[in-house]
């Protein structure tokens, strides 16, 4: 169930990195917008987990000291997002060690590289990613979240089961967070313009879609009611 509205973000080509060298992190943030990608610093283990779970990023970027790697496989919606495990210095990546961090889910561990041979490498998995995956966007609003390749919504990474009207009716909403809707406008939007339907018939459908993402259906927090006009999402 959802905790409360939080900002909507379309989420695209985004780099979330958690590194504990602070001028390691601002050098490869600085590295990889120029290369044109969206890139969060995180420091604190709890805001990385946080901001990965609501703002699902293309990639991630760890300490490779870091006590996170299996909390980051344990999300559900980051189970397909690949993870670099970073060590700076001079020092060696062991062969044992690399073994136990790929068996965590660890996509590629980096030994001693500068910030442009690793962003060269982010974008070889982004690359190759985008190729195997052609992935359209994702929507976020506090803990809910639509993948629309998979048509998908996750709320606290658990799946819920949409109808399939239901599913496009969220999707309208979150294209166009904050915007209210007439009934008669969303009813275009999802049965099209000419189909014979009574208003009561969406808010049927909103009814189920609020038992279904709201912690209390009761008093909705994420699909309001807008009187005399319609809904709109709450962001």
């Amino acid at each position: 169930m959802l905790s409360g509205p939080s900002p909507i973000v379309l989420v695209r080509d985004s780099v979330l990195i958690f590194l504990k060298s602070e001028s390691f992190a601002q050098s490869l943030k600085r590295t990889s917008e120029t290369s044109g990608y969206r890139s969060i610093i995180v420091t604190m283990e709890s805001v990385a987990l946080k901001e990965a779970e609501t703002n699902v990023p293309s990639l991630i970027i760890l300490d490779r000291r870091s006590y996170s790697i299996t909390n980051f496989r344990r999300i559900r919606t980051l189970n397909t997002v690949p993870i670099i495990a970073v060590q700076e210095g001079s020092l060696s990546c062991q062969d044992e060690d690399c073994l136990e961090e790929y068996d965590r889910g660890i996509d590629l561990v980096v030994c001693g590289e500068s910030v442009r041979q690793l962003v060269a490498r982010m974008r070889a998995i982004l690359r190759r990613r985008g190729a195997d995956v052609k992935s359209g966007p994702q929507y976020s609003a506090g803990n809910l979240q639509m993948n629309l390749d998979r048509h998908e919504v996750l709320i606290n990474g658990h799946a819920v089961d949409l109808a399939p009207k239901e599913f496009q009716i969220l999707q309208h909403f979150l294209q166009s967070p904050r915007r209210v809707f007439s009934r008669q406008e969303m009813l275009n939007e999802v049965w099209g313009e000419g189909y014979a339907l009574e208003e009561h018939a969406l808010d049927v459908h909103i009814h189920s879609l609020r038992q279904k993402i709201e912690a209390d259906p009761a008093n909705p927090r994420v699909l309001l009611t807008v009187r005399g006009v319609g809904y709109k999402l709450q962001a």
